[in-house]
């Protein structure tokens, strides 16, 4: 089954999840997905769970061919992604076909894009997660980037495509600045700092250097001074961690970081602005607040809150069209409908029929055209799959 065909792999584009949960442990990374809050609005988007695999699209580059009919969403920076070579909409669901090619060409805005195909990447589990580990070489396909050549195997679309192509978002789910104001919870190791050191992290701005990848984001700016030496005993480091190493200039940790290290953190970059955070790209500015763990858990909830929202508003949405005399009046004027089922459900409904044209379509054999939707009509409580096409007058 090849879904995917890729013609440009990019700097780097990867399968990605949400990543591999429980194993650090034994030195496993977590990996998976940068911008976890876009990850999630595109698959929910294409009416997958959460933690289904997309693809990680990072700054530009990136080209595919598609090798079957999908459904797909691209959330995230704006990368300026096209669609046969026309701008194609983001946070909304899109409907492609054998032969349409995807492609990125600019940052815009953020830095990385991410795909969700309805039904998922196929690619093997490895230890509870389709993620990419590149360091490790495994993981995601064949444990590395993507790149030319490589077909990707797409899953079974779980729901009708009719009952996708309506959800989007009026505007994205997250603004993505070059300027980057990041809210920080207290490091386990503060007390490492001198006082001119804490002063100077929360009231100076740092510059993302093109020392930054997946594991960590390096900055340079101020120097923050530590009070004795710039080494402890390893322990544990969570995503977003700022460690502080002899040189006084900050390493935001990422999503490819290291299970423990030994540099003193001085503080936690919030759940709520990882997002934000995983967005950012080499030349833009930081700056850093600090907040209480109350504070951080409030605006966690607050963002959940807002998610939880926008999944409630797809799901509630209804997916029919209720064909009425009124509705096929206004629409016989300017479009045709085909239909799926070989029985007529219009004639007895339209009051200019002259002016409606009715016909089969074979969803197996005829793709959609340029200008035509798919939608789920109800008639007499009956489910149809029609197609709607502008007429030519």
């Amino acid at each position: 089954m090849g879904g995917l065909k890729i013609l440009k792999g990019g700097p780097l584009s990867t399968v990605q999840d949400i990543g591999r949960v429980g194993y650090q442990q034994y030195g496993v990374p977590v990996s998976g997905v940068m911008d976890a809050y876009a990850y999630r609005v595109a698959n929910v988007l294409v009416g997958n769970g959460e933690g289904e695999a997309v693809i990680e699209v990072t700054m530009m580059g990136f080209a595919a061919e598609f090798l079957e009919e999908a459904v797909i969403a691209i959330t995230g920076g704006n990368l300026t992604p096209t669609l046969n070579g026309r701008p194609v909409a983001m946070w909304k669901v899109v409907s492609v076909f054998p032969g349409d090619k995807l492609a990125f060409h600019r940052v815009k805005s953020g830095c990385r894009s991410y795909v969700a195909f309805a039904g998922g990447i196929d690619v093997p589990i490895i230890m509870g997660s389709r993620s990419t580990f590149l360091r490790g070489g495994f993981g995601g396909y064949l444990g590395r980037a993507l790149q030319k050549e490589d077909i990707v195997k797409i899953g079974k679309i779980k729901k009708t495509d009719g009952e996708l192509m309506e959800r989007s978002l009026e505007e994205q789910a997250m603004e993505y600045l070059s300027e980057i104001t990041l809210r920080v919870v207290e490091g386990p190791q503060e007390e490492a700092f001198t006082k001119e050191g804490l002063n100077d992290f929360y009231s100076n701005k740092y510059k993302m250097t093109m020392d930054s990848d997946r594991m960590g984001f390096r900055l340079e700016g101020e120097k923050i001074i530590h009070r004795e030496k710039a080494e402890i005993i390893s322990d544990g480091i969570a995503m977003g961690a700022i460690q502080i190493p002899g040189n006084g200039q900050p390493i935001l940790m990422m999503a490819d970081r290291q299970t423990t290290g030994g540099y003193p953190k001085i503080g936690n970059v919030i759940t709520a602005d990882l997002a934000k955070l995983a967005q950012a790209k080499p030349g833009d500015t930081l700056s850093f607040r600090k907040v209480s763990i109350e504070e951080a858990q409030e605006i966690f909830v607050q963002l959940e809150q807002k998610f939880k929202e926008i999944k409630n508003s797809f799901n509630n949405k209804s997916t029919f069209i209720e064909i009425k005399p009124d509705n096929l009046e206004v629409m016989s004027g300017n479009h045709k409908i085909l239909t799926e089922n070989h029985e007529s459900i219009i004639s007895r409904k339209c009051k200019d029929e002259s002016d409606l044209e009715i016909g089969t379509f074979n969803r197996k054999k005829e793709f959609l055209k340029h200008g035509q939707r798919r939608y789920l009509v109800r008639v007499n409580d009956r489910e149809y799959t029609v197609v709607v096409e502008k007429r030519d007058k």
